[in-house]
């Protein structure tokens, strides 16, 4: 079992880079069926009995905060995302967070359910998946000292480093009061018409920080010991589930790995385990690290199923079902968890943003046409950080499926397509769902960006938007020339009704004396590698493709490393929260970025995820420098003015990535020969290669064509 755990973690650049030369595998075939007797993924679809419930698959819908909680009108809206989940084969779905009181709120806008007049919005939910033959359990969610607002409370009066607020400590009045609360919320919950609900235990949040004794100093009932810290956890469980009675389905979200240096030893969580199984939870499942930690426990940089050792790990000392969960994405990784016998089911949330129809198109056996979530937060995540509706970088359509509708068209066009990048696979084939005749033209391979970036170590996965969108133009019949230049007289003799120019970018060349030095290359040619790259190296541009370079570098100058010890992730439990002393990185190169901004280096990168990326860069001692103006290149290097001085940095290679300019070379001539032209993607807008706005933009003109 270990072995095929490490093999579940560690697959994923190789395997996925293959898949970006050469499309992608038939789940038979895939590294993760090895122990499979049949591409039908078999253990996926065992039924199960959970609680009250009877399941016909083993994945569920996790829970996710998407915005349209807070929105005027946005339950209708949140009812119509739930629901095309259930009709796309999702047996159970677990809400996001909701409060069960005013203090609780992660910010003062945010949803509570406390009053009865509240339950008419949650029926529009339940209504929608029962509608659809499935079922809905709400997640009950208290910020504790996580909240975002001056009314927080806690077990104790410590600040959160990710709040600016510190909590006031509850009485021991106001520990009973949050227990009813939790209960009210539950029973009303059951009103409503929910077929249960999970109790958030985990990710740093109330129930957490009564259980760590890194958040809890009381002297109490509710703290000292740990069968003291953990009473609060065990009462709200046992309370809910005499109000609620035997058949309400109780979920508690356990966190099996604080990632904390003072977290919950091992023993204690099993201790925790056993304790909410006495209480009445029909299922436990798995929270990983606490939001506060700096450790990644869902971005593309962690591993496929890289936290299902430890949902195993619990797994003999209880006897509910244990659910796993954090980067699973495909059907065949599910399977083999579930083959292994490390969890009674999966649960992801991202992946059913990305592709509503993911169990029955697994059902089907056309894995090969989900698509795939590539973990990136940018559309999901790093909105609802900002206070904006969740969406998905691959998907526009969540979270707006009453606003961005495919029907199919009355009146048939043709429509060519110029450029096969994110933004061209996207109008292509949505273009084509709708029975427009689609001819599309690609000069160099198709994928555009999204071949660069999955060479990226931590982005392997954008090949898997590739090869869907490869699989979706298949499946419409599009018409694909592939390596083909498309020019002005080639179109105008298909005589299209529309031409779609998503020609992408080309990057841009800085204006500095001897930029065609031979030390001098761009960001393609670096990440393609068409030219070696030396060991002193200056990269001109400290945004996201210059980050995106220096990750690369950094991991080709790295010694062969494990993901966990990189990370100070403790897999074999010895230490409290899971967490030893990370591995440090010994870098072979000497790298150093540079921008003419006087801010911080990669301010632009995502929210949840930027820290990622500048942690890992500058513990490989990566230097950053702002503030440069460039004045020359030549056989001495780089000739510079930083802080009114002038110097010369050395350097064997100097790249590039200072930006990008718009491709729209065809715009003019297929004006003038009076084509219908819609420009889309980076032809359109090259800043910052936004691919969520290209995705969106061609999603959007499919649909209105």
């Amino acid at each position: 079992m270990k072995k095929n755990r490490q093999a579940l973690a560690h697959y994923s650049r190789d395997w996925l880079r293959n898949q970006s030369q050469s499309g992608r595998d038939s789940p038979a075939q895939s590294r993760y069926n090895g122990c499979m007797t049949e591409p039908a993924y078999p253990h996926l679809f065992t039924p199960l009995q959970l609680g009250g419930l009877q399941l016909g698959s083993r994945v569920l819908m996790g829970s996710m905060h998407t915005g349209l909680e807070e929105m005027r009108g946005g339950y209708k809206k949140l009812a119509a995302f739930y629901g095309e989940r259930a009709r796309g084969g999702v047996e159970l779905i677990v809400t996001g967070g909701i409060s069960p009181d005013f203090r609780g709120r992660l910010a003062l806008p945010t949803s509570q359910l406390s009053w009865r007049w509240q339950l008419g919005k949650h029926r529009y939910l339940t209504d929608a998946v029962h509608d659809a033959g499935s079922h809905i359990c709400l997640q009950i969610l208290h910020a504790g000292r996580y909240a975002m607002h001056p009314f927080s409370v806690a077990p104790s009066a410590i600040r959160a480093p990710i709040s600016r607020f510190t909590p006031k400590a509850l009485s021991d009045a106001g520990v009973r009061r949050s227990i009813r609360h939790f209960v009210n919320t539950a029973q009303l919950a059951q009103q409503a018409g929910y077929d249960g609900v999970e109790i958030m235990g985990s990710e740093g949040y109330l129930i957490n920080q009564f259980i760590s004794a890194h958040t809890n100093q009381r002297n109490d009932a509710w703290g000292g010991s740990f069968e003291r810290r953990m009473h609060f956890a065990v009462e709200i469980v046992r309370c809910t589930r005499e109000a609620v009675g035997k058949d309400f389905l109780l979920m508690f979200r356990l966190s099996m790995l604080d990632l904390l240096q003072d977290g919950c030893s091992w023993e204690e969580v099993v201790q925790l385990a056993q304790a909410i199984e006495q209480a009445g939870a029909d299922v436990i499942n798995t929270g990983i690290g606490w939001h506060e930690v700096r450790i990644p426990t869902i971005a593309a940089s962690v591993p496929r199923a890289a936290f299902t050792w430890v949902t195993a790990k619990l797994k003999p000392h209880v006897s509910i079902p244990l659910i796993t969960s954090n980067r699973i994405n495909m059907p065949d990784v599910a399977e083999q968890i579930l083959a292994e016998g490390e969890a009674d089911m999966v649960s992801m949330a991202r992946p059913f943003l990305a592709d509503a129809e993911w169990v029955n198109k697994a059902r089907a056996q056309q894995s090969e046409r989900i698509n795939t979530c590539i973990a990136c937060n940018q559309g999901c995540l790093d909105h609802v950080f900002q206070a904006k509706r969740a969406t998905c970088l691959v998907n526009p359509r969540a979270g707006y499926e009453t606003e961005l509708v495919y029907e199919k068209t009355a009146t048939p066009k043709t429509v060519v397509v110029v450029g096969l990048g994110p933004a061209g696979l996207s109008a292509a084939s949505i273009a084509a769902s709708r029975g427009h005749r689609v001819i599309a033209f690609e000069a160099g391979d198709i994928g555009g960006q999204f071949n660069l970036a999955s060479k990226i170590p931590g982005k392997q996965e954008f090949a898997e938007t590739v090869r869907y969108y490869l699989q979706q133009l298949k499946y419409y019949d599009v018409d694909v020339r592939a390596n083909t230049a498309a020019s002005v007289d080639v179109i105008v003799r298909l005589q299209p009704d529309a031409v779609v120019l998503a020609t992408g970018v080309t990057p841009r060349t800085p204006d500095i004396e001897g930029i065609d030095h031979p030390s001098v290359m761009s960001y393609v040619e670096a990440i393609n590698g068409d030219r070696a790259v030396g060991d002193n190296v200056l990269i001109i541009g400290a945004g996201g493709i210059g980050f995106d370079v220096a990750t690369l570098l950094v991991e080709q100058s790295l010694p062969q490393h494990d993901w966990y010890s990189q990370w100070g992730v403790d897999t074999q439990y010895r230490h409290r929260g899971g967490v030893t002393s990370p591995l440090p990185l010994q870098l072979s190169r000497r790298i150093t970025m540079l921008q003419r901004k006087t801010g911080k280096p990669g301010a632009h990168l995502g929210k949840t995820t930027g820290w990622i990326h500048r942690m890992t860069l500058r513990r490989a001692g990566v230097q950053f420098v702002s503030g440069v103006r460039y004045l020359k290149i030549d056989d001495a290097g780089l000739h510079v003015t930083h802080e009114s001085e002038t110097k010369v940095l050395a350097a064997d290679s100097i790249i590039t990535c200072a930006g990008q300019l718009s491709n729209r070379t065809l715009l003019d001539a297929l004006q003038q020969a009076g084509c219908e032209a819609h420009v889309i993607g980076g032809a359109n807008r090259a800043a910052e290669i936004d691919a969520e706005r290209a995705i969106r933009e061609g999603a959007e003109l499919g649909a209105s064509l």
